[in-house]
């Protein structure tokens, strides 16, 4: 049984075939139904637009029947501590849970975004590895508190299209933004980005650094496949000779759950830490990248977003074609 939960579980010669057979079936070289007759369930305790319509429509076009749960909604409300009492407002144990529908369906997604309330706890993946160590099922993560797999995948592939067997500079930066957000889109972009052998820079003010622990394997991955890995505080100086730039904005693990200090740190930050033409102009004329989604205006200027060098509707599609790739290779 082979779970997705990041990257970091798959060497680079795995996640490129992986992209290769999504650029096969994005051209339409794929006539087999690898998940007809079984079932998918994707279980979401957060909202979504691209993941849950993606995988969705993936399914269907391998051939499976997609079983949708929203917790605390269309499903029970889930408690996945152990040891537990039991008395407040949750419904169901995950230990049942997981068990009953690892008898129904063929694998598991599972969407459970970070509360921002307890770092130490958080950094550790407590639901996304709940799930998986119950399950007897393939779980896929399509998103948790500290990865987001499937979008790095997207994202890779995108810029695969775009620079081919060129190893791009890219830059993944810090954006503004009007309330701390999850870390999982930069942890996992720039894990992606290192096991594929890019070179890699990232932008960030003080006190908003990524996991040590994370950027130490990134760091690693780096060595090996002799790329460089890099940092800068510099919010204008980060985009010289930049090829990809990639824009997300996420909370400082060092004000983790105190919005009041988090926000003193934040807000100095709002006209210097937004990507604009300016800026794009001290690379190599690069491509915008943005999972989405993105407030305008904020993060990035309408000049940029709305440019043609702009690529983040192909991130969105590249979705379906990666996921359509990746689930038909595990459940095959």
């Amino acid at each position: 049984m082979q779970h997705f939960l990041t990257t970091k579980d798959y060497s680079k010669t795995q996640l490129q075939a992986f992209i290769d057979s999504a650029v096969r079936l994005k051209n339409g070289n794929f006539y087999e139904k690898p998940l007809a007759g079984k079932s998918v369930a994707l279980v979401f305790f957060n909202p979504s637009l691209r993941t849950r319509a993606s995988m969705q429509i993936a399914i269907y076009e391998l051939g499976g029947n997609p079983v949708i749960l929203e917790t605390g909604s269309t499903s029970w409300s889930l408690e996945y501590r152990e040891n537990i009492v039991m008395d407040g407002n949750k419904t169901e144990h995950i230990k049942e849970f997981v068990r009953v529908l690892s008898r129904y369906v063929s694998a598991i997604g599972v969407r459970c975004f970070a509360t921002l309330e307890n770092w130490e706890i958080e950094k550790t993946d407590p639901v996304l590895n709940a799930i998986a160590g119950y399950a007897e099922v393939p779980v896929f993560n399509l998103e948790s508190a500290m990865h987001h797999p499937f979008q790095a995948m997207a994202d890779m592939m995108t810029l695969k299209e775009r620079f081919g067997e060129k190893r791009p500079k890219v830059l993944l930066t810090w954006a503004f933004h009007p309330k701390p957000l999850p870390m999982a889109v930069p942890n996992s972009f720039a894990l992606a980005a290192s096991q594929m052998g890019f070179d890699l820079r990232i932008a960030h003010p003080g006190g908003y650094q990524l996991d040590k622990q994370l950027m130490d394997e990134i760091q690693a991955f780096a060595k090996e496949n002799n790329s460089t890995f890099e940092f800068t505080d510099d919010p204008d100086a980060a985009f010289d000779d930049i090829d990809a730039v990639y824009a997300k904005s996420w909370g400082s693990n060092l004000y983790y759950g105190n919005y009041e200090e988090e926000a003193r740190l934040r807000k100095p930050l709002k006209d210097k830490w937004i990507v604009n033409e300016s800026k794009m102009a001290r690379g190599n004329d690069p491509v915008f990248m943005h999972c989405l989604p993105v407030r305008r205006n904020v993060v990035v200027t309408d000049s940029v977003i709305d440019s043609p060098n702009s690529i983040v509707i192909d991130e969105a599609e590249n979705r379906l074609h990666i996921q359509k790739a990746i689930l038909a290779e595990i459940l095959k």
